[in-house]
């Protein structure tokens, strides 16, 4: 469980993903990056269950404050056409796989869109779909006519499980690793996880940048 940030340090950045190998490459970023807030990498484990439960229990055991900023990242499967593994996919919205639970707005989305433009990334925004298992074929294509730009199983839970405990600054930053002509069961798998491992790796500093933006005087 990560340590509590001091109480001097300013709000925490709490970055959630699933995976081990999401939280290494979010976490080897940090040797690029300047100055930086203090940030917590949390391992969820995968699915919406999981994620919902261990970012609850981080927040509740002081992981991050009332006032600290939540990041669901990791990997995504792409829905539209196009798409490409290494592609960066940015919320406007989230939505559960259960239906009747709230839609999460991220609302403070264009210091991480320029960011991530700014470094020569293919950016996607739009709607985020959560789902408790794995995407294929006809049920993707349902997603995207139903106006998900992608889906993954856990961004949706933890950005639930954030405003749960208040309103507070929260965003979901995927990057693709299969999209409709890339899916994970085909044979260019191995060469899409290492085209997002690499984007993946260079996304913390723009965390870093949405965050000082956050603290910034609103006009």
């Amino acid at each position: 469980m990560p340590r509590p940030a001091p109480a001097d340090a300013g709000p925490t950045l709490l970055i959630a993903c699933a995976l081990g190998i999401e939280r290494f490459a979010l976490r080897g970023g940090r040797e690029r990056s300047g100055t930086r807030p203090p940030v917590v990498t949390l391992r969820t484990g995968m699915g919406p269950q999981a994620a919902e439960r261990a970012l609850e229990r981080a927040l509740r055991e002081g992981a991050a404050t009332a006032r600290s900023p939540v990041v669901a990242s990791g990997f995504c499967a792409g829905l539209a056409p196009g798409m490409r593994p290494g592609d960066v996919v940015v919320a406007e919205t989230t939505r559960d796989h259960r239906s009747g639970a709230p839609d999460i707005v991220c609302r403070d989305n264009g210091p991480l869109l320029q960011a991530l433009r700014q470094r020569g990334l293919t950016v996607h925004t739009g709607l985020l779909r959560g789902s408790d298992h794995i995407v294929h074929g006809a049920e993707r294509a349902a997603l995207h006519a139903s106006g998900a730009v992608a889906v993954d199983m856990e961004s949706a839970a933890t950005l639930r499980a954030a405003h749960r405990t208040g309103i507070r600054p929260v965003a979901a930053v995927r990057v693709v690793v299969d999209a409709p002509e890339h899916e994970l069961v085909r044979i260019g798998t191995v060469r899409g996880g290492i085209s997002a491992f690499r984007v993946l790796r260079c996304v913390l500093p723009v965390f870093f940048e949405w965050h000082r933006s956050l603290l910034l005087p609103r006009r």
